[in-house]
């Protein structure tokens, strides 16, 4: 048994007058199935609802029409996909470098912003660059990385594993977090501070009181 179950609609379907076939495949306002119809029994329901018939399927056959309002349709369409774009989140991927014989304040420096990068949901490039003498030494480039990727097991994971590349070593880092939560949680702090900042005046004066 045939049965519509929805599904995308082109972005100028044929509507109403528009629509030049001897009969249709209705669907009502609902969703309900109302059967094969002549297409002037389709318009003439159309004016009694007070609504649109809008071709959903043009290929099928017969085609079936949509009983909808279709100024409705499009304007809730375009805010949709507005609302979208607006939340949409690319991953990003960070570079980081590091000599395999880093000092610990850089270290540390380093990992602050592999953290800073995780926490906001994009991934971690981590360059371990060797130089002269230390290409014979890649086991500490190694080291490094594994011992980068412990301390930021919590914000990340590793995603590509160490792997040498020309005089470089590399590892991809990638954040437990999506980007989109990453996004969510910073707009629920940045609100939480401002809410914040406005009731400390209220706050002092109470206090002055």
């Amino acid at each position: 048994m045939w049965c519509y179950r929805g599904g995308s609609i082109s972005a100028e379907p044929r509507i109403n007058e528009r629509i030049r076939v001897p009969e249709v495949r209705l669907v009502g306002p609902s969703g309900e199935q109302v059967g094969i119809v002549p297409l002037a029994k389709a318009l003439e329901l159309a004016q009694e609802y007070d609504l649109d018939l809008v071709e959903v399927a043009a290929n099928a056959r017969p085609p079936v029409c949509k009983l909808m309002d279709y100024g409705k349709f499009k304007y809730e369409s375009a805010m949709k996909a507005r609302e979208a774009r607006k939340n949409q989140a690319h991953t990003v991927i960070k570079e980081m470098k590091l000599r395999p014989k880093i000092d610990p304040h850089d270290y540390d420096t380093k990992k602050g912003h592999v953290v800073r990068f995780l926490k906001q949901g994009d991934k971690v490039k981590i360059t371990i660059m060797f130089r002269g003498r230390e290409q014979s030494r890649p086991e500490l480039g190694y080291r490094l990385l594994q011992r980068l990727a412990e301390d930021v097991q919590e914000l990340g994971f590793v995603e590509s594993n160490p792997k040498q590349d020309g005089r470089n070593m590399i590892m991809v880092l990638g954040p437990h977090k999506k980007k989109t939560e990453a996004m969510a949680e910073a707009r629920e702090a940045q609100a939480a501070r401002k809410a914040e900042r406005q009731g400390q005046p209220a706050q002092a004066d109470r206090s002055a009181e």
